[in-house]
């Protein structure tokens, strides 16, 4: 009885507070709750669960419901409809030998892989100098035109947050000379108390190359 009332006690301990997942971005918590499933998945803990006599009156906390500005309500029903599609192709930015000498002295990374023309002709298996790849991930705001205060990408937004990315892999290098754009694909749409939370797939491609130099999802908040 004592080892049945320890693993009710975990199992317990291993659900998340409500009232603070509120408050967590909508991706994190997708995160959190899988986390929390794996851990009740484990089979000794499934048979406590089965065999564990159930509190009496035991109620479960409901999440209120989340309440959209008019302007919130209107642009999360128009990406509703968008998901799964490309919201934004942006135009090429040459990417040359001199921005990667700056990237490389700004950040200390000066490998000849990079920086050394030369000797990359002579040793590098792509024959020439090729950017960093945190280079081309440090590009995306510019290749997704979201910098430019004069054409901001949701007009009706107070605020545009950075939440960071889920994911990034740089599938083929940018050679000095290259020409690069990225698309964007609309992932999902969120509601939040402050807004929306959007989830996007940018992929960097390379004019001339199939393969991608970047593929990043990325997480911003809309604030109304």
């Amino acid at each position: 009885m004592k080892v049945a009332s320890l693993f009710k006690h975990h199992r317990e301990s291993l659900k998340l507070n409500t009232e603070v997942m509120q408050w967590v971005s909508p991706s994190l918590r997708e995160y959190l709750n899988e986390a929390v499933n794996k851990a009740h998945s484990n089979p000794l803990l499934t048979w406590v669960r089965d065999h564990a006599k159930p509190a009496v009156n035991e109620e479960q906390p409901v999440e209120a419901p989340i309440v959209m500005k008019p302007a919130a309500q209107e642009l999360y029903d128009y990406l509703e409809t968008q998901v799964g599609e490309v919201i934004h192709t942006g135009d090429f930015v040459h990417v040359d030998q001199e921005m990667i000498n700056q990237f490389g002295s700004v950040t200390g990374d000066m490998q000849w892989i990079h920086t050394n023309p030369e000797r990359a002709g002579e040793e590098s298996p792509f024959k020439t100098t090729i950017a960093h790849g945190f280079l081309t991930l440090a590009l995306l705001p510019r290749l997704t035109d979201s910098v430019d205060p004069e054409k901001p990408q949701y007009p009706t937004a107070k605020m545009t947050v950075n939440l960071g990315l889920n994911q990034v892999r740089f599938p083929y290098p940018v050679k000095s000379g290259s020409n690069v754009r990225a698309k964007t694909t609309l992932l999902k749409a969120t509601p939040i108390k402050k807004g929306i939370e959007i989830e996007q797939e940018i992929r960097v491609e390379i004019e001339g190359v199939r393969r991608p130099g970047c593929v990043a999802v990325s997480v911003i908040q809309l604030h109304f």
